[in-house]
C-alpha cells in the first residue's frame, strides 16, 4: 500500500512521475501524474482501469495497430470530461511539454501486456514489472 509516495510510474524508462495519494492494487488508487515530453516507445494495456481528468497540458494517445505501427491517435486536453482508459486498452502515450493528470485507478489484475516495436516483442508482466511470458 501506498500513501503519499512519489516514484515512476511506468518503470525505469517511464517519463511519467507518479505522486499517490493512496494506492491499494485489490481496491483502488489515486495518483497525480506528472508526464514530461515524449514518451516510451513501449505500448502496453494495464492491471487496472482508470478514469483520467487532463488537468493541463496535452497528451497524444496512440493505439497499436498491425505490424507494430499507431493505427489510430487522439489528443486530450484539459476537459471537464474524463478519459477513460479501459484495461485492455493497447496504447502509448506521449506528451507535449509537460502534462498533469488526476487518475482514479481500480483494481489490479495479476498481468498486463506490453509491445516493443523496436525489437517486434510482447512481453507479460506482472507486479514489479517482472516479465512472465
Amino acid at each position: 500500500m501506498k500513501l503519499f509516495k512519489t516514484g515512476k510510474d511506468g518503470g525505469p524508462k517511464s517519463t511519467v512521475t507518479g505522486h499517490w495519494l493512496v494506492e491499494m492494487k485489490s481496491l483502488f488508487s489515486v495518483v497525480l501524474l506528472r508526464f514530461d515530453d515524449g514518451s516510451r516507445d513501449e505500448f502496453h494495456d494495464h492491471a487496472f482501469g482508470s478514469v483520467n481528468w487532463v488537468l493541463r497540458g496535452k497528451l497524444r494517445e496512440e493505439f497499436l495497430g498491425i505490424f507494430g505501427q499507431p493505427v489510430q491517435a487522439v489528443e486530450h486536453r484539459p476537459s471537464w470530461r474524463p478519459v477513460v482508459t479501459p484495461r485492455p486498452t493497447f496504447h502509448r502515450v506521449k506528451s507535449e511539454g509537460t502534462t498533469w493528470v488526476l487518475s482514479f485507478r481500480g483494481p489490479w489484475t495479476r498481468t498486463w501486456n506490453e509491445y516493443d516495436p523496436k525489437t517486434d516483442r510482447f512481453s507479460t508482466l506482472t507486479h514489479g514489472r517482472k516479465v512472465v511470458g
